[in-house]
Parts: C-alpha cells; sequence; structure tokens
C-alpha cells in the first residue's frame, strides 16, 4: 500500500488528462539530498535532488486573480468545469517545502514530517537525477541500502521508501499539454491504480508495478512486490474496467509479525525502533548472478548498533524462508487462505521486468484514512481470523488521523545515507 487513502488533490496528470500548466507565483527550488553510488572499490557520492508530488501543490488559475481551482469543498465550476478543461486552466506552483509541507533536507538526510505547519498532513516526494527528470534505478543485481529513524512515527501511521514504474519525465514528453512534468512532481501511479483523486472525480486511476522497500512505524513493518501484467504505467478508465486490474494490490509481503516472528522488530526488539539510525538493506538477486538475469529473490537484512541483523525467518506453518521468492508468496498465499494474486500477474518474472526497465525511488510518510493502516501494524481485515490476520502489536482502534494529529503532532521520519551498488558494496562486508 501506499498513499492512495490520503485526501490529495491531483494524480498523475499527465497519463490521466493529458495536460497541466506550470505555475510562476512561486519560484520552485528543488532541495538538494545527496545519494551514493557503489562498487567493490567504494562508493561516490551523487548531487541528487528531490521534488515535491504534485498532489500536494497549489493549483491555481491564470492571471490576474490566480483564483485557487479548488477552494473546496468542490472544484471552481468555472476553471473546473470538467477535468481537461481544468488541466488547462490550472498551474501548479512551487513549494516551500519546510514550512508548508514539513519536507527538508541536509547533505543525504531528509526529514518529513507527519504533521507540517502548514496544516495538511504528510508529503511524498521523488529522487531526480536532474531538474526536469526522477532518477531511474535499474536494480538486478544490485543493493539498496539506507538509514531510516522510524522512531518517531506511530502506530496508524507509515514511513515509507518504494519504487514505482513512473515515467522518468513525468510524462511531459508523452502529453504535449503537459508543461509541468518532472519538475513539478506529476506522473504518479502506483499498484493500487489509485481512483480517489479529487482532480479526476474518482472516474480515472493510473496503474503500475510497484516495489514497498520499506513501509512501517515504530511497531511493524514489511517489504512488498506489487507486479503487474504489463509494463510502464497505464490508464484504467473506471473501478469495473479490466485495465484497473492489471497490478496486483495486495503484493506479496514479508511482514516478520505477521510471519510470526512478535519479538523481532519494534522499540527494544532485535531490530530496535528506539531513536536512531537503523540501516536497512535490500538485495535484488537474480538466477544467473548477472544485471540481465532474471530476478529471482529480494532479500532484506538490517544493521543496528554495527551489528548485522539477517531477516526474520518465517514461523507460520507451510511457509519457509525469509526473503519474498516465488516459492515464498505462493506459500504464504496459501497459509493466509488468499487469493494467489501475485503469481496471476506474473510474480517475480513481472517484477524483474519493471525493475529492468527501471523504477523511480519515491519517500513519503502518511495516514490511512480508510484502513487507519490496520494492514500494516494491528489485526486486518475486519472480522477475519486466523493465520497472517495479526500483522503487529497495534490497537484496532489506533490510527485515526484527528487522533495522531493531536496525540503525535511532531512525529517525523528521517531517511539519509542512501546507497546503490553492487551486492555486498553499500555497507561492508557481503551480506549475508
Amino acid at each position: 500500500m501506499t498513499l492512495t487513502n490520503l485526501i490529495v488533490l491531483l494524480l498523475a496528470v499527465a497519463s490521466v488528462v493529458q495536460g497541466q500548466l506550470r505555475g510562476a507565483i512561486s519560484s520552485e527550488t528543488h532541495p538538494n539530498l545527496s545519494t551514493s553510488k557503489c562498487t567493490s572499490s567504494g562508493c561516490t557520492t551523487q548531487a541528487s535532488k528531490i521534488t515535491l508530488d504534485a498532489n500536494w501543490r497549489w493549483l491555481h488559475g491564470p492571471a490576474p486573480d490566480y483564483n485557487n481551482c479548488f477552494p473546496g469543498p468542490g472544484w471552481d465550476a468555472t476553471l473546473c468545469p470538467d477535468p481537461v478543461t481544468c488541466a488547462k486552466n490550472c498551474a501548479l506552483d512551487g513549494a516551500n517545502y519546510a514550512n508548508t509541507y514539513g519536507v527538508s533536507t541536509s547533505g543525504s538526510n531528509l526529514t518529513l514530517l507527519l504533521f507540517p505547519q502548514g496544516g495538511g498532513i504528510g508529503s511524498r516526494v521523488y529522487l531526480m537525477s536532474d531538474d526536469q527528470h526522477y532518477q531511474l534505478f535499474k536494480l538486478k543485481n544490485q543493493e539498496l541500502s539506507f538509514d531510516v529513524d522510524i522512531s518517531g512515527i506511530p502506530c496508524g501511521a507509515n514511513g515509507a521508501l518504494y519504487f514505482t514504474s513512473m515515467p522518468t519525465d513525468g510524462g511531459q514528453s508523452a502529453f504535449v499539454n503537459n508543461k509541468a512534468g518532472a519538475y513539478m512532481g506529476t506522473g504518479y501511479c502506483d499498484a493500487q491504480c489509485p481512483r480517489d483523486i479529487k482532480f479526476i472525480n474518482g472516474e480515472y486511476g493510473s496503474c503500475c508495478a510497484e516495489v514497498d522497500i520499506w513501509e512501517s512505524n515504530a511497531a511493524a513493518t514489511a517489504y512488498t512486490a506489487h507486479p503487474c501484467s504489463m509494463t510502464g504505467s497505464s490508464r484504467c478508465d473506471s473501478a469495473s474496467s479490466t485495465a484497473c486490474s492489471v497490478c496486483d494490490s495486495s503484493g506479496c509481503d514479508f511482514n516478520p509479525y505477521r510471519m510470526g516472528n512478535t519479538s523481532f522488530f519494534g522499540q527494544g526488539k532485535t531490530v530496535s525502533t528506539s531513536p536512531g539510525k537503523l540501516r536497512v538493506i535490500t538485495q535484488f538477486i537474480t538466477a544467473d548472478g548477472t544485471s540481465t538475469g532474471a530476478l529471482s529473490e529480494i532479500r532484506r537484512g538490517y544493521i543496528r548498533g554495527g551489528k548485522v541483523i539477517t531477516n526474520a525467518a518465517s514461523n507460520i506453518a507451510g511457509v519457509s524462508g525469509n526473503s519474498l521468492t516465488d516459492t515464498y508468496c505462493s506459500a504464504e498465499k496459501k497459509a493466509f487462505a488468499e487469493t494467489d494474486t501475485f503469481a496471476a500477474k506474473g510474480g517475480m518474472k513481472s517484477t524483474s521486468a519493471a525493475l529492468e526497465g527501471g523504477m523511480v525511488l519515491t519517500m513519503s510518510v502518511w495516514v490511512d484514512y480508510s484502513a487507519h493502516m490496520r494492514w500494516l501494524d494491528s489485526s486486518y481485515p475486519d472480522g477475519k481470523t486466523g493465520p497472517g490476520v495479526v500483522r503487529g502489536p497495534c490497537a484496532t482502534s489506533t490510527g485515526d488521523p484527528a487522533d495522531l494529529r493531536s496525540a503525535y503532532p511532531n512525529a517525523q521520519v528521517q531517511f539519509s545515507n542512501i546507497k546503490v551498488g553492487d551486492i555486498g558494496s553499500t555497507f561492508g562486508p557481503p551480506y549475508p
């Protein structure tokens, strides 16, 4: 899961309504965020940047009035009588990252506030290779590692780092009317084919493969592969359209708590989420050990206090392993009495194709208006019992966004020291 349940203003405009203007009232300066590219010889620092997703930006009409295209509770009837006209009339403007959206960077460190001073909730940002393009990652036979401090994210919230098959220019080259592009954070898609977006009145969605490297709060964590039966991104026309079912929205996940290891992850546990940096390592193993080989496994490990910690093994009867593979995923679906949509959408083969095509790195912090994040840290779905239902130690009563704002006004997640490179090159000796 990602931010599809968050109330936002705009979705992947380039792929849905084929247009979006670029405003000029507020200047847009993309914050710097250094990352590293690694080989067996060492790591080289790269001068990367981030941009804020278009969904969070001010959307306004033309001069001289610059009226808000979404004054609330609905759209401006003159500027936005329909999605296409709205896109032609309305412009996305520059962002005050720190003050309005609670997004700040320093060197290799990114901080995302759950409740920024601007009054909104959360944020979503993308890593850029330059001011006009998202950075494209090709991760087969590669390793990704990063530090995270998740101690400030409570039950019911989620600090996430993940990849989706977004267009690297935000859709600008594909649609002549899209003037905003990656510069203004357009082009979002994911395996949920999000359709609950006000800008498109719930009529359309944008689908693409998704690999959730890190979805977590201080109590629970999961990593998940969401393959699609097609490559790239695709528009779905309605909730009932077959085009809206091309992706595995459920995915195949590894959540230690859900897999029977209740003492592995959390504050004071084997992988401690107490304040301080936790290093997260994800390896994309191919069958032949090359970058062109077929993806066979997505492996997870941690470093805390200088100690390398292998991912917890499954304690669920009939399910063995501690990483994502086709065998593990099929066994998990069977043990949890779930439809094997992972295999139906191509499993590791389809995920391999998405990784080969390149994916965009996304970082976010968010709340879940629909299920209050119970699918990550509590019991879910409601009314079901048996293996796989309990995903974390949080009470089912937690996670209401209003309660979280009141109880945790300073909640935040910090990501830092993002490194990508050859297997074993981003953190020290080969793992495991």
